[in-house]
């Protein structure tokens, strides 16, 4: 068979068939895995443009989803980095981010103008959260037990820093406005999160109902906030002395973009574009950190 003959036969294959009717006249990526962060995102916003047009269930449907899944596989990357110090094997928790990946894909709306990235981050981090909600309990309890405890913690942090003491069961009751004996029970199951070991002595810390003995297993949002602006900070660095004003005058000083633009002479308008712009230039900054965590990329060269 001639060469001519093999690249009829294989342009005329079922498979060629189907990414030529899903892409319709987009390009098709050999690697999507390997697409740099910026044509990712242009990518993506073209091909979820084109997931709606197409109807669930059909094969072309399924290339064009599962072609923006490897697109943005770098962002459950960079999610799972903020849990690298979980006991959980790290490509569990991407597996369980590309889950929730692949319903923010499902989910996505493109007419409501607002990126990819940015809506497509919380539901993987937040599939990333259920799934450590689900597997980390040693004794395994209703999940409404479990988001009860987490409440529970909350609010006990916030009334300690508000009262100068650790809140009674009936402060905690009356700031999340529940009975006293739901609070009792979520206390109770609390207690399920970890287990001790039987040689551990038991220590007296107080006479007054607490919410739960403090866990070295427990999670601290803090931890994740203190990672954030470790990755940040070199990012600001990066930007000029007015954009690093706008930034704090916006999240420093909790300024409204007309209350930025009197201090700066500028207009409301000029500091939203300006805003968005920063926050554009970080959020890719972020992501390209992400994928240099990952393998090598190779350079798509022109031929």
């Amino acid at each position: 068979m001639s060469s001519r003959t093999a690249r009829s036969t294989a342009s005329s294959s079922p498979g060629a068939t189907i990414r030529r009717e899903a892409l319709h006249g987009l390009p098709e990526i050999d690697r999507p895995t390997q697409v740099s962060t910026d044509d990712a995102q242009t990518l993506s916003a073209a091909l979820l443009s084109r997931l709606r047009e197409l109807e669930p269930g059909t094969p072309e449907h399924a290339y064009v989803r599962n072609t923006l899944v490897e697109l943005n596989l770098s962002l459950v990357r960079f999610a799972s980095r903020r849990f690298r110090n979980r006991p959980e094997q790290r490509e569990d928790i991407i597996q369980v981010g590309t889950i929730g990946l692949i319903k923010a894909i499902d989910r996505f709306d493109p007419d409501r103008g607002i990126e990819f990235s940015a809506f497509a981050l919380p539901t993987v981090v937040g599939e990333m959260k259920r799934f450590f909600r689900d597997t980390s309990w040693a004794v395994r309890v209703p999940r409404r037990l479990q988001e009860l405890r987490i409440d529970l913690a909350k609010a006990g942090d916030t009334l300690e820093q508000r009262l100068g003491h650790r809140p009674t069961r009936a402060e905690v009751a009356e700031h999340l406005n529940l009975p006293e004996d739901r609070v009792a029970e979520g206390e109770l199951a609390a207690r399920g999160y970890t287990a001790r070991s039987l040689d551990v002595s038991v220590t007296d810390e107080g006479d007054g109902p607490r919410i739960g003995p403090r866990r070295l297993a427990a999670p601290e949002p803090s931890y994740e906030l203190i990672e954030d602006l470790t990755s940040l900070k070199p990012l600001i660095a990066r930007l000029d002395e007015r954009d690093r004003r706008i930034l704090t005058l916006r999240f420093g000083e909790d300024l409204t973009q007309a209350e930025i633009g009197e201090r700066l002479g500028l207009s409301q308008m000029h500091i939203s574009r300006l805003l968005t712009r920063i926050l554009d230039e970080l959020r890719t900054g972020l992501l390209a950190e992400a994928d240099a965590d990952g393998p090598p990329t190779e350079t798509p060269q022109d031929t």
